[in-house]
């Protein structure tokens, strides 16, 4: 059901349904792009075993496109990190405020010393 939360962390944490599908949209994302670059390794490597001066030139456009899709895949982990983040943060707001959580208990807000 969209909208419901649940404790998904195992620590009572509540985690908002529209947040693990943005998750999980990147990491199928991810996925996908890691999938490429093995196909681009596979081909690279028969590239150069080939040494057929074609094959080699090849090399150079895939090597490209492999460092490209890494930095595709370092972004996309960048993005997630700062949402999940967000909303960790967006959650904390909300249990200092005192909503119920999922388990019926109220939100409680930890305060550390210092």
């Amino acid at each position: 059901m969209e909208g419901d939360t649940f404790s998904g962390l195992g620590n009572g944490t509540q985690v908002d349904n529209k947040v693990l599908q943005t998750f999980q949209k990147s990491f199928v994302q991810v996925q996908a792009i890691l999938d490429q670059n093995r196909l681009l390794i596979n081909e690279i490597n028969q590239n150069h075993e080939s040494k057929i001066p074609d094959n080699l030139s090849r090399n150079v456009g895939l090597i490209r496109e492999l460092n490209n899709n890494i930095r595709r895949v370092v972004d996309l982990y960048a993005d997630l990190s700062s949402s999940f983040t967000k909303s960790m943060e967006a959650m904390s707001e909300g249990d200092s405020a005192g909503t119920m959580r999922s388990d019926g208990k109220a939100g409680q807000k930890r305060v550390r010393p210092g």
